[in-house]
């Protein structure tokens, strides 16, 4: 009997600043780390601009087709800070400030001897039915709405909130891997390789080459959820490639 999958998830990077090249993405390789310990598959990572159509499409889409959704980027105080109102709009949900996110708000500014002025009320408004995420950093909530997990994009506060909704979800088998170090090129053992895939399906491998003082070679990663099947495959590889 086949063990039950673990739940997919798909990452939204939403930004100008990360297509222009202005700003480097940080994010998906904290989150895709906090995924595989948690035994969520992180499936597919997206990258949309400032532009409402593209990101309400997307949304729906990736909403449609995992488990759960992440979003980084564009919930600031700011007028192209425009994700929250693409994210009401992909659930036909109202958006407006809500009393307990503004309270924090209030709270933190008040704490700062600052005033809440109308761009940091932005940070308010909440999608009716969504839930808060807590941010300990800088107290401006992200959102939980459908499947969907909206968060900051600097990535301070995004790894704040990956840490307050990540004890939330329901996850799997932590993805486990070994890898297996070779002085071969690819071509030599493409057909090994095949064989081994074929015959455990369940379990991924991949091969990723490196030339080093011009000898060619490869890093043979096995990857599952399963230990003994990866020893398994492990032996097997070791065997077939006669180390």
């Amino acid at each position: 009997m086949s063990a039950t999958p673990n739940p997919t998830a798909a990452m939204l990077v939403i930004g100008d600043e990360i297509l222009s090249g202005r700003t480097r993405d940080a994010n998906m390789h904290f989150l895709a780390g906090e995924l595989t310990k948690h035994g969520i598959d992180l499936k597919e990572v997206r990258v949309v601009s400032d532009d409402e159509p593209a990101i309400i499409a997307a949304v729906r889409a990736l909403s449609g087709g995992f488990d759960h959704v992440f979003t980084s980027g564009g919930i600031g105080p700011t007028h192209d800070d425009i994700t929250a109102d693409c994210i009401a709009k992909a659930f036909g949900a109202r958006l407006d400030v809500r009393n307990d996110a503004r309270a924090i708000l209030q709270a933190h500014y008040d704490t700062q001897g600052l005033e809440m002025n109308e761009a940091r009320l932005r940070m308010a408004r909440i999608p009716d039915g969504a839930a808060l995420i807590d941010n300990p950093v800088s107290a401006a909530p992200g959102f939980t709405i459908g499947n969907v997990h909206v968060m900051a994009g600097v990535p301070m506060i995004f790894q704040a909130m990956v840490a307050s909704v990540m004890p939330t979800l329901t996850g799997g088998r932590p993805m486990l891997s070994q890898t297996l170090r070779v002085l071969r090129g690819e071509g030599e053992i493409a057909a090994p390789l095949r064989t081994l895939a074929e015959a455990y399906e369940d379990l991924s491998v991949g091969c990723y080459p490196f030339q080093k003082d011009g000898a060619f070679g490869a890093n043979i990663v096995i990857r599952g959820t399963d230990g003994a099947r990866i020893d398994a495959a492990m032996t097997k590889l070791a065997k077939e490639l006669e180390l």
